[in-house]
């Protein structure tokens, strides 16, 4: 985890014994020029401009307080040599688990619908409730992917008015993807990059730690072993990321298929 945040990785030194406190981690970093600049860059991968139907911004406001009761998806762009692929990502909101991606040539439905089949693959039986989030695009947009989402009895909800912030934990996996990994590196080929972006998912779901999941991985939340205490029943009740807060439970959330 080659760009992991400075409190992250306090708290896993702390973890394996090294006593040093997180003003004197800083210092340190800032002192040996370690500390990680933020790089900005922005390609558009959403065209909203179409005549398929567009869904409702059904879930502002809204908390989610348990795995598989929301799923949010984005597309992002990964330079390869020349060229691009697109990154399809499906993740569970409570968790913040990337539950299924896909790596495609180009910005066709392929590469979201192949994420949600992976997703779809994992997901327990029985489960009912599901709510899938995403953009405006079209990909999320055209018939496939609405009849996918309906076949399995998954309520759909889309932003409004171009406004990523109504889809900000999608944007920001994609930014933690990039930024503490992705961005740094150069793929040779399409099956490069593919093979390298399966090695970090792995690597964000089972070892990086989340601040908002009290320091646990996303893999501990959304699947706890056996025995072990639930993490969400820790996880402390904060305002929305979707927008304006309110307080309702999830199953009063009433989302048209």
């Amino acid at each position: 985890m080659p760009r992991l945040g400075t409190s992250k990785l306090h708290f896993l030194l702390r973890e394996r014994g090294v006593d040093i406190s997180r003003d004197q981690l800083f210092g340190l970093l800032r002192e040996k020029g370690l500390l990680i600049r933020l790089r900005k860059k922005h390609t558009v991968t959403t065209n909203s401009k179409h005549w398929m139907r567009k869904y409702p911004n059904l879930i502002r406001g809204f908390s989610f307080p348990k795995p598989n009761q929301l799923w949010v998806s984005d597309i992002t762009y990964i330079p390869i040599e020349g060229s691009y692929g697109y990154l399809s990502l499906v993740t569970d909101a409570c968790s913040r688990k990337i539950v299924g991606h896909c790596l495609c040539h180009d910005l066709t439905a392929e590469g979201p619908l192949t994420a949600l089949r992976g997703a779809l693959s994992a997901l327990p039986e029985g489960l009912s409730g599901l709510i899938h989030h995403s953009d405006r695009g079209i990909q999320y947009c055209c018939k496939e992917y609405v009849a996918l989402l309906k076949t399995n009895n998954i309520r759909i909800t889309m932003t409004e008015n171009g406004d990523p912030y109504e889809n900000a934990l999608a944007e920001r996996v994609n930014g933690i993807l990039k930024d503490e990994w992705l961005n740094m590196e150069r793929f040779r080929s399409f099956e490069h990059a593919e093979g390298r972006i399966g090695q970090v998912i792995r690597i964000y779901n089972e070892l990086r730690p989340h601040l908002s999941c009290v320091m646990k991985t996303p893999q501990q939340v959304h699947a706890p072993k056996p025995g072990a205490t639930s993490v969400t029943a820790s996880i402390p009740v904060v305002p929305s990321i979707f927008s304006t807060p309110k307080t309702a439970a999830i199953q009063n959330i009433s989302i048209p298929l």
